[in-house]
């Protein structure tokens, strides 16, 4: 009895920028862009990218099954084909910030009132009144 190989379905596989590591649920990987063969599936699978500074993505393949008939053999092919990913840059974590906690103040010296002068003392320069004691003299 004669058993045929299980079909391979050849599947196209690229990303924005190239250059990711993509890998099928089902095994087989390249770096992008490339292509690789897959044993014909009989399930829908996923692609994953994996590339650094950029933020991994998953993309689902579904299956399109085309039977066969006397002139033509059955056939599967993907959809999407090509399999194709839009990496997004990854973003750098923010610093933690620490709360901003104000120092505690220290009170402000309360403003000393000007000593009273004597009451025989000349009076202040530049003073607009005069002397009150001036003239008990």
């Amino acid at each position: 009895m004669f058993r045929s190989a299980p079909p391979t379905v050849q599947v196209r596989l690229e990303s924005n920028p190239p250059g990711a590591d993509a890998k099928t649920s089902l095994g087989p990987g390249c770096k992008t862009p490339c292509s690789v063969s897959v044993p014909g599936p009989s399930t829908p699978f996923t692609v994953d990218y994996v590339l650094s500074k950029y933020q991994p993505a998953s993309v689902p393949v579904n299956l399109i099954k085309t039977p066969g008939d006397f002139t033509t053999p059955a056939s599967v092919t993907t959809d999407p084909n090509p399999v194709f990913a839009e990496l997004q840059p990854a973003v750098p974590p923010k610093p933690v910030k620490k709360p901003h906690r104000p120092k505690p103040r220290k009170p402000k010296p309360a403003a000393a009132a000007p000593a009273a002068a004597p009451p025989d003392a000349a009076p202040a320069a530049g003073t607009p009144f005069p002397d009150p004691n001036a003239g008990t003299r």
